[in-house]
């Protein structure tokens, strides 16, 4: 083999080293990332499936109900349009209260229940994940024009 063509193979070893490497980066990346979708998103079918991913919203007055082994906890997440039913097994935050912002990360299973492996609360009176809030924003306005909007609870004029 010519020096030159020795040049040529570490040049090509070195490109095939890179590109694998790169692969892997990409490959990781894409393992962790996970997306945040609404309700609304989730019950139109643009969730995937089988992924990991975070849902947002309010949880819903009246709806959570724990399970005799003091761990699991269920809970409907709502974006004011549509509801999504969630289950978590742990202990939640002590920020967590029904009527208030929480995003959960989970899968979703095949009977349409959210099961949350996470579940994230806000934290102060003024703060809401934009993701959530903007979220409840588009979902009021894309309400007012649908005839399935949820009506609030008893006693509540609003989210």
């Amino acid at each position: 083999m010519t020096p030159r063509h020795k040049r040529f193979a570490m040049i090509g070893l070195g490109l095939v080293a890179l590109g694998i490497a790169a692969a892997l980066v990409l490959n990781a990346f894409n393992s962790n990332l996970v997306f945040f979708f609404t309700p609304t998103q989730i019950a139109n079918g643009e969730a995937p499936k089988g992924r990991s991913f975070r849902i947002g919203g309010l949880v819903e007055a009246g709806t959570l109900t724990r399970e005799g082994d003091g761990l699991t906890v269920h809970f409907i997440v709502t974006d004011t349009v549509k509801r999504i039913p969630v289950t978590y097994k742990g202990i939640l935050p002590d920020l967590f209260k029904e009527g208030k912002g929480a995003v959960a990360q989970g899968q979703l299973s095949t009977d349409g229940t959210f099961i949350a492996s996470e579940v994230l609360a806000k934290h102060d009176e003024n703060y809401m994940p934009p993701e959530a809030a903007e979220a409840i924003e588009k979902a009021k306005k894309a309400g007012a024009q649908s005839s399935n909007t949820l009506t609030p609870a008893p006693g509540r004029t609003g989210p």
